[in-house]
């Protein structure tokens, strides 16, 4: 009988141990788990998103907030910076884009009008999940005699859970060929960032490769969010990529992940995502 009661000891030595050794990992896990939430107040998720007035490449015509709202919704950001969006167009059915977006998030916004359009107004949107104010629409140049449409950069401070503010940026800029138009409008957005004494995020459709003269000009004052990025442009087969994020240089920001989403369906551009983390 001994032999058996030795066994039995054995055993019970080892169950034991197994379960304290469980009981170990679950408090591990568990205090990885709080460090985790701890620091994700001070994260930040952008997405900027060429929304193609909401109307799927594929079904010219047709107007589809929903599918844009849906793409917006699953990454859930924090701040959006929207391009090509309709406020009371005859094109779009007489809706404001920017509203029904925003309210179907439950966002703020602001819609920056860029031009008049079809009876309505086109131009770009801010989206927060924090309060926004001093909202503000920048024009910028456009020469004469290049056939560019008139351009902006909206801006508004955002008013983060730690009490702090940063300045957001949405804008859209010149889609002609020569790049004339959109080294001006660069400079003048670089000037606009130096000016600010925030920090300040931009994000938006430069209609620039990563190697042009306005990308190397952008680089001079913002810290991209990508180097070599992948494609945003066109959604099928794309193979440019011409939407962007950054922050100004020196403004305690980092990149903790950059992508691009592989949504096909929504609008002619792939939308773009940044997780930051600001240290202030």
């Amino acid at each position: 009988m001994k032999p058996r009661k030795n066994k039995y000891i054995l055993m019970k030595k080892i169950i034991f141990a197994f379960f304290l050794l469980l009981a170990t990992s679950c408090s591990i896990f568990k205090e990885k788990t709080k460090i985790s939430v701890q620091s994700a107040p001070n994260e930040l998720k952008v997405m900027s998103y060429n929304i193609h007035i909401g109307n799927p490449p594929s079904k010219p015509g047709l107007i589809d907030m929903e599918s844009i709202v849906k793409a917006i919704k699953a990454e859930n950001p924090d701040l959006v910076a929207l391009q090509e969006v309709d406020v009371n167009t005859v094109r779009s059915g007489k809706i404001n884009q920017a509203e029904i977006i925003a309210r179907n998030l439950g966002m703020n916004f602001f819609f920056a009008k860029a031009i008049d359009h079809d009876g309505g107004d086109y131009g770009v949107t801010i989206l927060s999940k924090f309060p926004i104010s001093e909202t503000k629409i920048h024009r910028l140049t456009t020469i004469g005699g290049t056939g560019g449409e008139p351009r902006i950069l909206a801006t508004a401070k955002v008013h983060l859970k730690n009490g702090k503010f940063i300045r957001f940026g949405s804008t859209h800029l010149d889609a002609q060929g020569k790049s004339t138009n959109r080294e001006v409008q660069i400079e003048e957005i670089n000037q606009v960032a130096l000016n600010e004494t925030l920090p300040f995020i931009i994000a938006g459709d430069l209609n620039a490769l990563e190697e042009s003269s306005v990308i190397q000009k952008l680089d001079k004052v913002f810290t991209r969010t990508c180097q070599k990025c992948d494609p945003t442009f066109p959604v099928v087969n794309p193979n440019r990529t011409i939407d962007f994020i950054a922050f100004r240089t020196g403004n305690k920001f980092s990149t903790l992940e950059h992508k691009v989403v592989q949504e096909h369906y929504a609008s002619d551009h792939l939308p773009v995502i940044a997780l930051l983390r600001y240290n202030y």
